[in-house]
């Protein structure tokens, strides 16, 4: 054995990676573009790096994650370690325009699925695994970040995304992936060693899925896989992370092997759900990286005083990908408000002087912890938090407040005042935000044109998008959203109950970025927020124009929400502003109403019996906000990106009249889940994926909507999209959009 490395004490288990100032997200679109070649691109990534490394070093700490860093995707760069990316990429000979092809596709070529990252709004890319998939080992960029680090003097961590993992989250071929995991252990033995050799002394491999649901077997199949890596004798220590939840029994079956440490999330469970981790390093995730409130730091030094191990480092519960890089740029904050929060940097000081107070007691920190009793006692008593008529009116909702009447019926009025044809064609709700939107969002925020100008230049955006769509022949209109920043950031702004940030950036997938907005107090509706965008739509033409609104369980799973109450009760103060919108709309005229909830798997409990209360709440909280309506006002919702096999009875639960879901990367296997739910309402299948530039043909939309006919009459389905616009740009928009209704035209 060569393992002689100390424990260490402060660490966080991952880094976000596109750059404070979203610097990757541009070099990478710019390389697309051609605008910048490959070098300039791996200069952009290092030097982003550099910077990471000098900020962790200066904030004290002492194990730094090196290889989370991703171009894309960290799925997809652990797909090309294992030499696992699907065979139609391997003609291209360049490894970075492979990886690319495999990522978002080209005009020739599919991209693989994408899906959430267990319960958060990230979303990977699934590996594909075929029983034609060879397994081998291509580590040049790990030990190229492993040698980038080290020359830098930084005490660098590998970080790997694990094989059970891997698997787990894969799409396989021909039997369970899991299946495979003979396969993969040996690349993770010479992985190992190749670590080593290039002077790893800590080596993380993360296994969230540990977090989940496992069967007896594949807890086995977690000890056996585990005792193996750990038996080989010229390797780095190895530190097991789980995160986004408790990982039960696994756990035991880990300390059963010879690994040297555990990470574990102390977000998700208490210091007693941890048996005894004797002989090893536990990595005690109490500083949540999910959520941008002030750690409690006396009760953070607690839960780390309370577990029973030989050795403890204090860390992030999970990467910091999934938080905003720094409070330093949110100047249009309130200073109390700013004085609840902790974004990433802020989360690092904090792992710091958690570790400090553990090594020389918390006396040696006495002044900045008082400074966090302070703010905690600030934002309990904050009168914001809580607001009499909100908290009212919740408490006067009746047990009928989210019935409609049955379907059937609504169905039948829908079609008397629609008059629709047949496979009716619509899209989700955005079209493409040009450099004209951009250019006047910033010129109003500047102060370089007044509210009337936006007004003018916006709406003049919305007449081209319906002369557009008229022109193209679709059924169902939309405004296309041009002055929506966001589809969550644009109700939130509207919103009390709700602040939003200038530069608090969170990578969804690839280049996309979001700024989620900060849910800190009770929420209600100021004023009506899109009545007047979509009356004007609709005043320009004949054919229906869609209300389009963002769902409340979608607002709280893309925000950061307020952790001193249930979910559930934020959901339905949220619902009931919906609710507000959407009879304001129907009053206007508006004869349909889509209320997206795209986010409604993404906060299902990854844990079965944690799983029922959670869609028992969502589903209220969707149907709340939808019911005050007119039986012949037709309710859409919107689904994408998540497997939904395991919510299928919530989405018939919804009682929308027409639900548009994710469906081209699957090849319409959503359909058959809903079949089996026995779900009769209306539903449009994607027909084409928006999160490729390919354009599809006719006969390609033509096949995909033959193969929905299989599974759903033609009086219920309906021809869309896969998801919004937004990202696409406008010239290959309009030509799927024209093959898309050329595709219905010749089916109907």
């Amino acid at each position: 054995m060569t393992v002689t490395s100390s424990p260490f004490t402060a660490t966080v288990l991952g880094l976000p990676r596109v750059g404070p100032r979203r610097e990757l997200k541009r070099a990478t679109e710019s390389y697309w573009a051609g605008r910048l070649d490959a070098a300039g691109l791996h200069d952009v990534a290092a030097a982003l790096r550099r910077r990471q490394y000098d900020e962790l070093a200066a904030a004290g700490i002492d194990s730094v994650p090196v290889g989370t860093f991703s171009y894309y995707d960290q799925m997809l760069d652990t797909a090309v370690l294992l030499g696992a990316l699907p065979p139609r990429v391997a003609g291209i000979e360049d490894p970075l325009d492979r990886y690319f092809a495999a990522a978002r596709g080209t005009d020739t070529i599919e991209p693989l699925e994408m899906t959430k990252w267990f319960d958060t709004n990230y979303h990977y890319l699934v590996p594909e695994i075929g029983a034609d998939t060879v397994f081998s080992l291509h580590a040049d960029k790990l030990l190229a970040e492993l040698a980038e680090a080290i020359a830098l003097g930084v005490p660098a961590r590998p970080v790997v995304i694990g094989p059970i993992t891997f698997l787990k989250l894969a799409k396989a071929t021909g039997g369970a992936a899991l299946n495979r995991l003979d396969e993969l252990v040996p690349l993770y033995r010479e992985l190992l060693r190749q670590l080593a050799a290039a002077g790893a002394q800590w080596t993380q491999i993360d296994e969230p899925v540990l977090v989940t649901d496992l069967s007896a077997a594949e807890i086995e199949l977690v000890r056996s896989t585990y005792a193996e890596l750990s038996a080989e004798s010229e390797r780095p220590a190895i530190l097991v992370a789980t995160y986004f939840g408790r990982p039960g029994s696994t756990l035991d079956a880990l300390l059963e092997t010879g690994i040297e440490g555990v990470a574990v999330d102390f977000t998700a469970m208490a210091a007693a759900d941890v048996p005894a981790v004797d002989n090893k390093l536990l990595v005690a995730g109490v500083v949540d990286g999910r959520n941008v409130w002030r750690t409690d730091l006396d009760q953070a030094l607690a839960t780390v005083s309370g577990v029973r191990a030989s050795a403890v480092a204090v860390s992030t519960s999970c990467s910091l990908l999934h938080v905003p890089y720094t409070l330093a740029a949110e100047t249009g904050l309130d200073d109390q408000l700013r004085s609840w929060l902790a974004f990433g940097a802020e989360k690092i000081a904090e792992v710091r002087l958690l570790a400090t107070a553990l090594r020389s007691g918390p006396e040696s920190v006495a002044a900045e912890l008082a400074t966090v009793r302070a703010a905690l006692d600030s934002r309990r008593n904050d009168p914001r938090l809580a607001d009499p008529q909100v908290q009212a009116r919740l408490g006067a909702l009746g047990a009928d407040a989210d019935r409609r009447t049955p379907a059937a019926e609504r169905r039948a009025g829908q079609a008397e005042h629609l008059h629709l044809p047949v496979l009716p064609t619509t899209t989700i709700g955005s079209y493409p935000q040009t450099s004209a939107i951009r250019l006047a969002r910033a010129a109003l925020r500047k102060g370089e044109i007044d509210q009337a100008e936006y007004v003018r230049r916006m709406r003049a955006e919305i007449a081209e998008v319906i002369a557009l769509q008229e022109k193209l022949g679709l059924d169902v209109l939309v405004h296309g959203e041009p002055e929506r920043n966001d589809m969550v950031q644009y109700f939130a702004e509207q919103l009390d109950g709700f602040a939003t940030t200038e530069s608090g950036w969170v990578q969804s997938y690839g280049t996309r970025c979001v700024r989620p907005p900060i849910l800190y107090g009770d929420v209600s509706r100021r004023a009506p927020m899109t009545v007047d965008w979509i009356s004007y739509a609709q005043s320009l033409t004949d054919k229906p124009v869609k209300g389009m609104l963002t769902g409340p369980v979608t607002i709280l799973a893309w925000s950061f929400v307020r952790d001193d109450q249930p979910l559930a009760d934020s959901a339905a103060q949220v619902a009931l502003a919906i609710r507000d919108e959407t009879v304001d709309l129907e009053a206007a005229g508006i004869r349909i109403i889509q209320v997206d909830e795209p986010a409604l798997r993404e906060l299902l409990p990854l844990r079965t019996a944690d799983q029922p209360g959670y869609l028992d709440w969502s589903v209220r909280a969707f149907r709340l906000a939808t019911s005050g309506v007119a039986d012949t006002t037709q309710i859409h919702t919107h689904l994408c990106y998540s497997e939904f096999g395991e919510v299928i009875d919530a989405i018939a639960g919804l009682d929308a009249d027409v639900t548009s879901i994710e469906a081209a990367r699957s090849h319409m296997e959503v359909l058959d889940d809903l079949n089996a739910a026995g779900f009769d309402l209306g539903v449009g299948p994607g027909v084409y994926d928006i999160h490729s530039p390919r354009v599809p043909s006719v006969d390609e939309i033509t096949a995909a909507l033959r193969s929905a006919l299989k599974a759903v009459p033609a009086e219920r389905l309906w021809v869309n999209p896969d998801c919004g616009l937004k990202t696409r740009g406008a010239v290959e928009v309009e030509a799927s959009l024209r093959n898309m209704v050329a595709a219905a035209h010749a089916v109907r």
